[in-house]
């Protein structure tokens, strides 16, 4: 049985929480961001890893930063073996990768050294890749440079969108943490060093890439709907409003003779709003004015002025 101290932030980290709650080891602790303000009212909120953390009625801990000996001092005291970190948010300074016996093993959400970074699940899905997986990684004080210890592979969905690739990949990367601690434990674990080809970088997810150009493919702007779905969500203006676009794919036979302009409306086909984009026609099935719910495409048009109209 190992001490294993937890580091964690946001949803993606609670199944490798829940997984070490259960397991035989002893949870001694975990590590989180501070809370935030959030909503409207801009109250502070916390973390999700938190409050999981206190309904299993852990030690939490919420330091800024671990760069000084006094925000280090939870951890120091609880002595853990193994220091487990998942989407946590902070860098780890050398004193903190050194202070385990067996190091931090960290579970990033593709298969390295491909999408080293912050958003990896989104990039994946804005390159097109056809596969991803999880990484169970000995950390060191590189980016998600540290040598792997187990790897497991899926196929990304052609319709998957980050929601739905996070809900598959979170478990899958507790469920490999716990055979990795395993063999640990067992002295069979073995590092591999990452290859030096193939890397990429998935850097952190800017609101504004969120701006659909009509100009692109559809097939682009379908992968941008889905990387951003459930944030920032793509969005597009709607005369003059802003418009969120949900759920959308290319359209596999536009029912048009002519293809348009991009981002004009070429109407209601099936259950879908076809609008032309630079290179074939994007099917866009739920959309959300702003400050309304969203709707089905066919709740959309009602009463709306098809005509001539047109997405910005």
């Amino acid at each position: 049985m190992l001490r294993i101290a937890f580091a964690g932030t946001p949803e993606f980290a609670l199944p490798a929480l829940q997984a070490l709650a259960q397991s035989p080891h002893a949870l001694v602790g975990v590590l989180t961001q501070p809370d935030r303000p959030a909503g409207r009212g801009r109250e502070l909120k916390s973390s999700p890893v938190k409050q999981l953390a206190t309904q299993l009625r852990l030690p939490v801990a919420q330091p800024a930063s671990l760069a000084s000996a006094a925000e280090r001092a939870p951890l120091e005291r609880w002595a853990c073996d193994l220091l487990v970190v998942v989407a946590y948010g902070l860098l780890l300074p050398r004193a903190v990768l050194e202070l385990p016996r067996f190091g931090c093993l960290n579970i990033h959400a593709s298969l390295l050294p491909r999408w080293r970074g912050a958003a990896p699940i989104q990039r994946a899905i804005l390159a097109g890749d056809r596969a991803t997986g999880v990484t169970i990684m000995q950390m060191d004080a590189g980016l998600d440079t540290g040598a792997i210890l187990a790897q497991r592979p899926i196929a990304i969905a052609e319709a998957s969108d980050s929601r739905q690739l996070q809900a598959e990949l979170a478990p899958l990367g507790a469920e490999l943490l716990l055979e990795t601690i395993a063999a640990l434990e067992a002295g069979q674990a073995h590092a591999e060093p990452q290859p030096r080809e193939g890397a990429s970088y998935a850097s952190k997810i800017d609101k504004r890439e969120a701006r659909i150009d009509w100009q692109r493919g559809a097939e682009e702007i379908s992968r941008q709907v889905r990387a951003f779905n459930p944030w920032p969500v793509a969005e597009t203006l709607w005369q003059g409003q802003r418009l969120r676009i949900w759920q959308a794919r290319p359209a596999a036979q536009p029912n048009i003779t002519e293809p348009g302009v991009p981002g004009q409306v070429l109407g209601l086909v099936g259950e879908a709003l076809h609008i032309a984009c630079g290179h074939g026609v994007l099917a866009v099935t739920t959309l959300q004015l702003a400050g309304r719910r969203a709707l089905t495409a066919a709740e959309f048009v009602r009463g709306q002025p098809l005509s001539g109209a047109r997405f910005l």
